[in-house]
């Protein structure tokens, strides 16, 4: 079939992936982190330091210091005190949602400026801990705890 006319896949126009982020490419900078169950969606803007943590302030969604401290890790050890955090966390426990944070505002930070990439790496901020809870199986109590066994 000899046809000079385009097809239709060739006339349309091509997307790309990188697309959604010219959409907010002025507005601010995205990334996100996970931590077992727990998903973090953060944006960093410039600003005053401020961090807010799904519509509260940091310091009242996590009542513990060490969750503080372990979610603000990045701005901490880098000494960025010009930019506004906005996350939005969801599943896990509150340890996992600030080690979700801490990834999420990592990779922020270098997507706004990848010369900060070396140092977050050396302080292992960039790592994805994959460790999640192993799933049931059938036939078995727990993941792998089997019945007890009974001879008689």
């Amino acid at each position: 079939m000899a046809t000079t006319e385009p097809t239709k896949k060739e006339t349309a126009p091509r997307h790309h992936a990188a697309a959604g982020h010219a959409a907010h490419a002025g507005r601010y900078t995205e990334a996100v982190g996970r931590r077992k169950t727990a998903i973090a969606r953060v944006r960093i803007v410039a600003g005053k330091g401020k961090v807010t943590v799904n519509g509260k302030d940091l310091k009242s969604y996590f009542t513990v210091p060490r969750l503080v401290a372990a979610a603000k890790a990045p701005l901490e050890q880098l000494q960025i005190a010009d930019i506004d955090v906005s996350v939005k966390v969801i599943g896990g426990g509150i340890n996992a949602q600030a080690e979700a944070i801490r990834l999420g505002l990592a990779r922020a930070i270098i997507e706004k400026s990848a010369e900060w990439k070396p140092r977050l790496h050396v302080m292992g901020f960039l790592t994805r801990d994959s460790r999640m809870v192993e799933r049931k199986k059938y036939g078995k109590r727990k993941a792998r705890r089997s019945p007890q066994w009974a001879k008689r």
